[in-house]
Parts: C-alpha cells; sequence; structure tokens
C-alpha cells in the first residue's frame, strides 16, 4: 500500500485552510502552518479554523501547528498560502527547512511590489528550486464556497507536466476538479490582474453604475490582462479559460470577492483607511494595482483600468473624477 502524500500549507488564512481541507478529502496528509500557537491548537482541538472559517468542521487527517520546520519535513507538497507582499520574508525563513524534492505550490494571486515578480519568480529567486518544483493553484475558487465543498473547477499550473499531473491528482475530489496547464506565465497573471479589474467593478458598484458598465469592466479587464500577458509570453488561450476569464468573473461578480467589496465600500465613499479598516483580510489587488501597472509600464503595455484603479486606491483621486477620465480616452479600435 502507498504511503500517502504529504502535504504542508503555510497559512491558515481562509485560503489556505479550504485548499488544506481539499487535499485532505483527497486523500493526503497536511499540516497546516499557523504563525500564531493559539490558532494552531484551536484548529486542533476544535476541529475549525474559528478566525477565518469558523463554523467549518475540518477532515481528520489535517491537523495544525506553530512549529515551521515540523509542518515542512517530508512533505511531498509545500503549499504557499500568505500574503504575496511577505512571501519573500517568509519564504526566506522557511528556505533552509524545505524537504528535499518538495514541489512549491503557490496560492498567492499578487505581483511584488518593487520587483514587478510573479509569485513564481520570486520562489524561484529566493529558494532556488528551478521552474520544474514550482507549480500554482488559481481559477475561480472563492474560499467559503469552496470550504462548504460547493462544485469549482481551478487550474493546476507548471512548467513541468508530470509535476502538474501528480499536484492535479492530490487535490482531485467530487467537488474540486482541477485542470492541467503548463503556461505558468498566464495562469499567474490571471490571477493578479483579475483583483486589481476586481476592485474596478467593485468601486462602479458602489458606485451604483449599472451592469452595462460592470460588463464592460470585466471585458476590457480581460484585454488588458491579455496584452501584458503576450508582453511577457503567455499564451493568449489561457485568459479564456479557468485562470483567466473565470476566475475574473468570479471575482467582480461575487460578494464573497474581498477586492470587490474592497472597491464598493471605495465607491460608496470610504476612504482608503476606512475600508481597511472594516476588511478582515488582505485584498491582493490594493497592493498589487501598483505593482502591476509598474510591471506593464516596464513592458510598454497600456492598462488604463489598471491605472485608474491606483489612482483611486493609492493617489485620492474621487472615483467619479477618475471614471470621467477613464470614458474620455481617444476612442480606438477594440482589437488594440
Amino acid at each position: 500500500m502507498s504511503k500517502p502524500v504529504r502535504v504542508a500549507v503555510m497559512g491558515t488564512g481562509s485560503w489556505g485552510t479550504a485548499f488544506g481541507m481539499v487535499l485532505a478529502d483527497a486523500g493526503c496528509e497536511v499540516t497546516l502552518w499557523a504563525r500564531r500557537t493559539e490558532l494552531a491548537e484551536a484548529v486542533n482541538s476544535t476541529r475549525t479554523n474559528p478566525d477565518y472559517l469558523p463554523g467549518v468542521e475540518l477532515p481528520e487527517n489535517l491537523r495544525a501547528t506553530s512549529d515551521a520546520a515540523g509542518a515542512l519535513r517530508d512533505a511531498d507538497f509545500t503549499v504557499l498560502a500568505v500574503p504575496s507582499q511577505t512571501l519573500r520574508a517568509n519564504l526566506a525563513e522557511w528556505t533552509p527547512l524545505l524537504a528535499p524534492g518538495t514541489v512549491l505550490v503557490s496560492l498567492m494571486k499578487g505581483v511584488e511590489l518593487g520587483s514587478a515578480m510573479r509569485m513564481s519568480e520570486v520562489i524561484d529567486d529566493v529558494a532556488k528550486v528551478g521552474a520544474d518544483r514550482i507549480a500554482v493553484v488559481t481559477g475561480p475558487n472563492l474560499a467559503r464556497e469552496i470550504a462548504a465543498r460547493m462544485p469549482a473547477a481551478a487550474v493546476v499550473a507548471c512548467t513541468d507536466e508530470e509535476v502538474a499531473r501528480r499536484l492535479q491528482a492530490a487535490c482531485h475530489t467530487s467537488y474540486f476538479r482541477p485542470y492541467t496547464n503548463t503556461d505558468v506565465v498566464g495562469c499567474e497573471l490571471g490571477g493578479a490582474v483579475k483583483n486589481v479589474i476586481g476592485l474596478a467593478v467593485g468601486i462602479a458598484d458602489g458606485m451604483g453604475l449599472g451592469d452595462n458598465a460592470k460588463g464592460s469592466l470585466i471585458t476590457r479587464g480581460l484585454a488588458e490582462t491579455t496584452r501584458l500577458g503576450m508582453a511577457l509570453g503567455a499564451d493568449p488561450l489561457t485568459f479564456s479559460g479557468l485562470a483567466g476569464l473565470g476566475d475574473l468573473v468570479a471575482t467582480c461578480s461575487s460578494p464573497l470577492s474581498r477586492n470587490h467589496t474592497f472597491g464598493t465600500n471605495l465607491g460608496r465613499g470610504m476612504t482608503l483607511e476606512e475600508t481597511i479598516a472594516v476588511t478582515r483580510q488582505t485584498a491582493e489587488g490594493v497592493k498589487s494595482c501598483e505593482s502591476v501597472a509598474d510591471l506593464a509600464r516596464r513592458h510598454g503595455v497600456e492598462m488604463p483600468i489598471a491605472e485608474t484603479v491606483v489612482d483611486i486606491v493609492h493617489e485620492g483621486k474621487p472615483p467619479v473624477v477618475a471614471l470621467k477620465e477613464l470614458m474620455s480616452r481617444s476612442a480606438k479600435p477594440e482589437r488594440r
């Protein structure tokens, strides 16, 4: 009888915990790493994550610890589920503890500030493991729905197709259907940029601009994402799949989306500080909008929606003024 796949999930936020549930339901031995000892103890004693997924019963083959070395020991897969802007510092601490041959799996949907690196690039830069040991899980995966075991599909991406298939097998359940892809660049950009477009759609919803505006922002946001992806060598077909359109639609249409909710509060007139104060978890697009816009500028790609989000979120431009400027841009053909 083959031994079960061992997985370390580094981070006990809602998505890290929910994906840990998926892995456990698929038969893996899962260890959640929590920064706070009291949260790890609560997970083990109550079989729930009271801070991020209260009321959701966790599988018996999932346990928690605050000991990073213990979590990482002998892990076949090491799942990284921390905020994207903290990845570099966290991974620098964990790299000496990584099990030989472990595959590093990114759940993060962001671009690093300053370097404009995608998360897989940060992982390679810090851990020096090579592209064939770095994978990405992305797609329309709202954590609360996954935790309720509602049907969902996802993409598991790695440049090594065999590694992608191994990860696919490790997280395939009756309610979670993963598809493989070797276009890591496209899959990561789809996940990172959709957070920025989710903010834009949330702002429009908060302003009461209607469904025509929402549909236009989603479609033109996808066009911006595809332009950037092609400039970085991604397969444009990736953006019509789960990692692109699928994730974008879920983020822009669900009240469970942190980025959409964050944008809605801004559109209703709340300040950035007020919105941050009422948001318990990280809305990745708030910081990543700056790094996404930076990445686009470095590659000479126009992303007016992303730039507008930066103006509203970080430059304090009133949404009504930013909207007028966005709508007043010179007219041009759609496919350009």
